[in-house]
């Protein structure tokens, strides 16, 4: 496998998380220019690759070669451009093992959930292909013969900055609406997991897109400053945390950019006493400790009803402890690595400080050194669960962004629906119950942008995702996405004379 690369002048080291890596090796600036190889990953902390921030420069590079790669696909019909969509995508499902391995090594999840991450964009990018040839517009009769037409057309250039915790699929999930609406993309991904990116630039390539459509710059705050202010830039979406999502917001505000912000989360997920136990369980699970809970959707504040809480708890603490934790490329791993040494650090002092606020670890929470020799260095951590919690705790209120669960007891609809609101996020929430009018009901005055009934974190390609308040603007996946990617030109056809008032 290759990778793109050029000269460097400026060195920033990723270390990797899992504790596999790969030789040093200087990363790349523009995609798909130079190549970059790796050899087998094998010690715990070290350096994974070493990369070059893009400057002023290499951002303009990457930015007029969109442009100019721009002219040309928008001008291609929806049916051309979905062909080599579609072409992606099959290189996607070959490359599946392939993508998925090195996720691992990008990421630290367990390859398990790599391989699902990697069939997402696969899909994403089958769906947003069978919307291309469907864009259209309206007829509009007007009197006297007249008529006017709307025409739905890209925007230009579109930049995507992505997060650490989904790398490949994140950058799927905003290329392919962007592609498909006859948009190009320069992308950036986080600076903590910059590999995988660059594998879906290759396939893109590959698949027989222009040169430059989709282009891939590494770096950190500056670099993506630069791609937010750069004057050809026409939209920005943006995935990671409310603090950053807001800075965007504003620089892309100077320039009138349209911006999709997917943001943090502290999500409630209420379980009701007449609840199928099992099922609110495996809930509770894949609500906090998928991708060693570091997902902004995570349904981090549990509420039980205090009718079945004894029996929840009891049964939550047994099966948090009996997850695997370990080799994120064994199958046998349901949890691998954080993201960061400095990242693990934050997780658990949030778990200490829980502590001292009056909160019971019922389970794990501490740093964990797996037994064999060769990941001992990895960012590991055994997953949490917290009782005794109350609305007014640090662990409640603030992002954890790691695998801790804080449990609350409640005891009517009434007062749970107040206090799952009670927060300036709103990206998910769930519900557990039998009764469908309830569900409903309480779904109704969730204010939060995704909501699941009787499931969580399910998140298939089709539908809409995004937040309230500030979890975020505008939704990535589902038919709506294409109008994040496009704008509407309104067409006056007169038919007659000009009927003026002079």
């Amino acid at each position: 496998m290759t990778f793109p690369a050029l000269k460097t002048t400026g060195i920033i080291e990723m270390t990797v998380p899992n504790g596999n890596c790969v030789q040093p090796v200087v990363f790349m600036k523009v995609c798909l220019l130079g190549r970059l190889s790796y050899l087998t990953f094998h010690v715990v902390g070290r350096v994974l690759c070493q990369l070059e921030p893009c400057g002023a420069v290499e951002v303009d590079q990457a930015v007029k070669a969109a442009k100019l790669a721009f002219g040309y696909w928008s001008k291609m019909s929806g049916m051309e451009r979905a062909r080599v969509m579609i072409e992606a995508a099959h290189i996607i499902e070959s490359k599946r093992e392939e993508i998925a391995e090195m996720e691992v090594v990008n990421n630290g999840k367990s390859i398990t959930e790599a391989r699902l991450d990697v069939d997402s964009a696969r899909l994403c990018i089958e769906y947003y292909a069978g919307l291309a040839s469907t864009l259209a517009g309206q007829h509009v009769q007007l009197p006297g013969g007249s008529f006017a037409y709307t025409r739905r057309e890209p925007l230009g250039v579109c930049v995507g900055i992505g997060a650490w915790n989904y790398p490949f699929q994140i950058a799927a999930w905003k290329s392919a609406p962007a592609l498909a609406c006859g948009n190009s993309m320069v992308f950036k991904p986080s600076p903590v997991t910059p590999v995988t990116a660059v594998m879906l630039a290759e396939i893109y390539a590959k698949a027989g897109v222009p040169e430059g459509l989709f282009n891939v710059v590494q770096g950190g705050q500056e670099t993506g400053s630069l791609l937010c202010q750069h004057p050809d830039v026409a939209k920005v979406s943006f995935t990671g945390s409310v603090p950053t999502g807001q800075k965007i917001m504003e620089m892309a505000s100077k320039g009138v950019k349209p911006v999709t912000l997917e943001l943090g989360g502290k999500s409630p997920l209420l379980i009701f006493k007449d609840s199928d136990l099992e099922n609110a369980v495996r809930g509770a699970l894949m609500a906090n400790f998928l991708s060693q809970g570091q997902v902004c959707s995570n349904g981090t504040r549990v509420f039980v009803q205090k009718d079945i809480l004894p029996e929840f708890v009891k049964e939550v603490v047994k099966r948090t402890q009996a997850i695997e934790i370990g080799d994120p490329l064994l199958e046998s791993t349901r949890m691998g690595a954080l993201v960061s040494q400095p990242h693990l650090d934050k997780v658990l002092s949030f778990v200490d400080r829980a502590k001292k606020e009056g909160a019971t670890v019922l389970c794990g929470g501490e740093s964990y050194v797996p037994s064999d020799p060769k990941l001992r260095g990895g960012y590991y951590m055994t997953p949490c669960v917290l009782g005794n919690c109350t609305d007014d705790m640090t662990c409640v209120k603030e992002e954890i962004f790691g695998p801790v669960m804080s449990v609350l007891p409640f005891e009517t609809e009434d007062e749970v629906l107040q206090r799952a609101n009670d927060t300036s996020l709103g990206l998910a929430a769930g519900v557990f119950t039998r009764d469908v009018r309830r569900a409903h009901r309480v779904v109704e005055h969730l204010k939060a942008g995704s909501c699941f009934i009787n499931n969580y974190n399910i998140t298939p390609v089709e539908v809409p995702f995004g937040g309230f308040k500030m979890s975020g603007i505008g939704r990535e996946n589902g038919q709506v996405t294409i109008e994040f990617y496009s704008q509407l030109k309104t067409v006056f056809v007169e038919m007659g004379d000009v009927d003026s008032l002079f």
